[in-house]
């Protein structure tokens, strides 16, 4: 009796019924346990897809004649003809060589400067030093890069800038750096260092606070100096994070800071040979062309090629010590 009341009771609920309050039970369990967490990434996530995810459809444009009284859908297919314009150009090499050349520079030295500035400022002891030296490296990142050119031609200026004052004081010929290519690697170097490093230094200097103190008690115990303990706990446990951000840093090395390129330079064309990049070659192109393809495809490249890049170090990484790759 017993056995046919149960039965009768569990028929009479609905089938779907316990799976699904399980699962709005599980829903309640994880946004109280992660929705503040989710809440806080939201503006992100949003920005990302509003910035990112959105746009996508005009990939088309890359394979397209545009034409704006057809619209976007509307414009006649033109294929891979957009991509044949960067092939073609003569200057396609040097553009490719001076991108990758100078991407490479800025990663290397930025990273370095970024490890040298955080270990400096964790040595600093005393909130408010700390307070004021941490302004002092993030306040050039704040400073618009218009403002940075004026700077760098306040320093540079063949008959004013400082820099030649300095030479003609020292009985030295001044030189025309606004003339003199070579010079300038050296010199968009030292800017994006100036105005990047302090923001770049926070990632390494909030993981060289969260490593164990313990471990440079036992270092200090055995006798390791400062230096020691900096070349055999600090930098061993920096390499993940270094690994990671090189890896994302390579994944736009066909991509140029524009402005520090063409704003800084005063897109002076004395300089190309040094500091024309793919993205100054292509703004040029289209504003004397007006061809928005060959823009869009431009783009396009870059993003293909810097996804396979990252893919490529990413395996690379992962045969030599898969702790520390991305994925």
């Amino acid at each position: 009796m017993a056995t046919s009341s149960g039965s009768v009771v569990r028929s009479a609920i609905p089938a779907r019924s316990v799976p699904r309050q399980s699962f709005w039970l599980r829903l309640k369990l994880f946004l109280s346990k992660n929705g503040t967490y989710m809440l806080m990434a939201l503006p992100g996530v949003a920005l990302i897809f509003i910035f990112a995810y959105a746009p996508m459809p005009g990939i088309v444009i890359a394979f397209k004649d545009l034409k704006f009284n057809l619209g976007v859908w509307g414009s006649p297919w033109v294929g891979l003809n957009n991509f044949g314009y960067l092939v073609a150009t003569p200057l396609t090499g040097r553009v490719l060589f001076n991108t990758l050349f100078m991407n490479a520079l800025f990663i290397v030295t930025g990273t370095a400067g970024a490890i040298g500035v955080a270990l400096l400022m964790n040595e600093v002891h005393g909130h408010f030093r700390s307070r004021v030296y941490q302004s002092a490296m993030f306040f050039p990142n704040f400073i618009s890069v218009v403002v940075v050119s004026y700077f760098v031609f306040a320093f540079l200026s063949t008959d004013a800038g400082l820099v030649n004052n300095i030479l003609k004081s020292s009985a030295m010929e001044p030189v025309q750096w606004y003339s003199s290519p070579e010079y300038w690697p050296v010199i968009l170097v030292t800017v994006n260092l100036w105005k990047g490093v302090g923001v770049g230094s926070i990632i390494y200097l909030a993981t060289i606070v969260s490593i164990n103190p313990e471990f440079y008690e036992a270092a200090r115990i055995d006798g390791a100096n400062k230096l020691d303990q900096i070349r055999f706990i600090t930098l061993p446990l920096l390499v993940p994070v270094i690994t990671i951000l090189t890896l994302l840093a390579i994944g736009r090395i066909f991509y140029a800071d524009f402005g520090l390129f063409f704003i800084v330079t005063r897109d002076t064309p004395a300089l190309y040979p040094t500091t024309d990049v793919i993205d100054t070659f292509v703004f040029r192109a289209l504003r004397q062309l007006g061809d928005i393809g060959m823009a869009a495809a431009a783009g396009l490249a870059q993003s293909v090629i810097g996804f396979i890049l990252v893919i490529i170090s990413n395996m690379v990484v992962r045969k030599v010590d898969p702790e520390k790759s991305l994925f």
